[in-house]
């Protein structure tokens, strides 16, 4: 994973779903405030308009994660490779439950970035 200090806040969003600008990227009322997790190396991300705060990993596949971001990144490797469960656990030393749930957090995120760009794609004629 790309160092955090050096991400950008523009692709940030408020995920509180109350809030008045819930989803709403490069809007301006998002920053960073703060570190968090093991040797403080994961930002949080505060939202003016309703005080909420969030992880930087909220809503990917690294929320909550107790392996290393680079045995994550290999699991996925393998499974977008074509892997299945039981082969990506014998080449990760990952247990089988583990690669399930990280496969399902990748789908779901899959599914809501391709959901919001294909909202803002031109329609054909």
């Amino acid at each position: 994973m790309a160092d955090p200090s050096s991400q950008s806040i523009d692709h940030f969003f408020c995920h509180n779903s109350d809030c008045p600008d819930h989803g709403k990227r490069g809007h301006g009322n998002v920053y960073f405030r703060g570190w968090s997790g093991r040797n403080k190396r994961i930002r949080m991300v505060y939202c003016r308009t309703c005080k909420k705060s969030y992880s930087q990993r909220k809503g990917t596949a690294f929320e909550r994660s107790q392996l290393s971001d680079d045995l994550v990144v290999s699991v996925l490797d393998h499974l977008r490779e074509g892997c299945g469960v039981r082969a990506t656990n014998r080449l990760t030393g990952v247990s089988r439950d583990t690669i399930s749930r990280y496969l399902g957090l990748a789908g779901e995120q899959s599914k809501n970035l391709h959901d919001e760009l294909v909202a803002f794609s031109p329609s054909d004629p």
